[in-house]
């Protein structure tokens, strides 16, 4: 059966955008979504799509950021992607080397593709020693001296590619992975 993963943007950090993961599970229970798995309280669900009506990855991210605004009064962007699209991103990941630090290897969820040409002129030299790679929706980000201080957070590429981002780091991409491929699993 198919999977889908929700990852919602900017929720429970600090005081503000707070949705308890019970009621994240309730609201795509009201959308029609079944066996609904939520990981960690940053907004992660792994679930199957709804049965009935418009159930592509873009009308469920619609109808959940709905649901929020209409329940919780908040304005949360929500990115949902096929459980095998996220199976790809997490097989796909740029370092094959088993030194480095999973925590501070980012994946930024994108909206829509990588424009390439949106990229053109982007010297990477001037992010050094952060480094980064291109996806199809996603980039990849490796911060060697911690996320806080990367000039290459979600906002970053938001602003460059035009598109609405989230990101999560290494270990979780893994665990939404091994989620999707264990729901998958007869």
């Amino acid at each position: 059966m198919t999977r889908y993963v929700a990852l919602l943007r900017g929720i429970n950090v600090g005081r503000h955008n707070r949705i308890p993961m019970a009621t994240l599970r309730e609201l795509l229970d009201g959308l029609g979504c079944t066996a609904v798995q939520t990981h960690l309280q940053s907004g992660n669900a792994v679930f199957a799509p709804p049965q009935r009506g418009p159930g592509t990855p873009a009308a469920v991210a619609e109808g959940l950021e709905r649901a929020i605004a209409e329940r919780l009064s908040l304005q949360v962007p929500v990115l949902v992607r096929e459980g095998a699209d996220l199976r790809r991103v997490a097989a796909h990941g740029p370092l094959a080397d088993p030194d480095f630090d999973p925590s501070r290897l980012l994946v930024t969820f994108l909206s829509g593709p990588v424009d390439g040409e949106r990229l053109a002129g982007l010297d990477p030299t001037a992010y050094a020693p952060d480094r980064f790679w291109p996806g199809q929706e996603e980039i990849y980000v490796y911060c060697p001296d911690g996320v806080r201080g990367s000039k290459l957070r979600q906002e970053f590429w938001e602003k460059r590619l035009g598109l609405v981002g989230t990101a999560r780091n290494w270990n979780t991409v893994r665990k939404l992975a091994a989620l999707v491929a264990a729901a998958d699993t007869p």
